[in-house]
């Protein structure tokens, strides 16, 4: 079996959501953070043979980079890793999966209440933004018929601010405000339609149709105290349990 450069891909963002990995027999693979809001789900091209775990995610793909287009060979409590020219190999032992942080039962995505557009170049610029700013958080509201993303320091009015407007929609004389954590954009360098629910839950979904790959987030959503809601008044209270 050999990965493609996409799963590669989504294998490292993987390995920045939870060091470990529970992958099951088939197509898809799912990870979750440890402290279980943020969930990502993806449909790949290759199928798994069979089951398994792996405790250390990055340690795993850093073992694969040890060799020229490393094939997997899986057995029962091992997969060998080789090169194309059959010189080199490496044994790698599984974990038990009971002892690995693993999502429960897919997500039940509410309807969403905001949605827009996040190119790559909009999700790189808010996260340069982040860094030069020194912020780790990013305000989602309306503006004249688009959605405002602001990197912003919520606890200080202040502060330095950096905003970019995307296209987007949201109900029609609702006034909101976001607060969304900057290091729960654990997502690939692709474009994203996001959507919001007012029960605290958000959605990546790739937009290329070559892998489809979904992101959900919960528990990081706040409203800020300075707007009063008129229909998303009851956000705090609503949590999805993926247990």
């Amino acid at each position: 079996m050999e990965l493609s450069d996409i799963t590669m891909q989504v294998l490292k963002n993987y390995a920045t959501i939870n060091p470990n990995i529970v992958i099951t027999e088939g197509n898809t693979i799912k990870t979750i953070s440890v402290a279980r809001n943020v969930l990502s789900k993806a449909e790949l091209s290759e199928e798994f043979p069979q089951s398994f775990g792996i405790y250390d995610l990055t340690e795993f793909l850093n073992v694969l980079s040890l060799v020229d287009q490393p094939r997997l060979k899986f057995e029962k409590d091992f997969v060998t890793v080789g090169d194309s020219t059959g010189r080199s190999s490496v044994k790698y032992f599984f974990s038990d999966p009971e002892m690995l942080t693993s999502p429960g039962k897919d997500i039940n995505m509410p309807e969403a209440d905001v949605k827009f557009t996040l190119d790559t170049d909009t999700l790189g610029k808010v996260k340069r933004a982040a860094a030069a700013l020194g912020h780790d958080e990013i305000s989602i509201a309306p503006t004249q018929g688009a959605i405002r993303l602001s990197v912003v320091d919520s606890k200080d009015a202040t502060s330095n601010t950096f905003s970019i407007d995307v296209e987007g929609t949201y109900p029609e004389g609702v006034d909101f405000n976001f607060i969304m954590n900057v290091s729960n954009l654990k997502v690939i360098n692709e474009d994203f339609e996001v959507g919001i629910s007012k029960k605290l839950i958000s959605q990546f979904t790739r937009e290329k149709n070559s892998l489809p790959l979904v992101n959900y987030v919960t528990k990081q959503f706040r409203l800020s105290n300075s707007v009063k809601s008129i229909s998303l008044n009851n956000l705090l209270t609503s949590e999805q349990n993926w247990g």
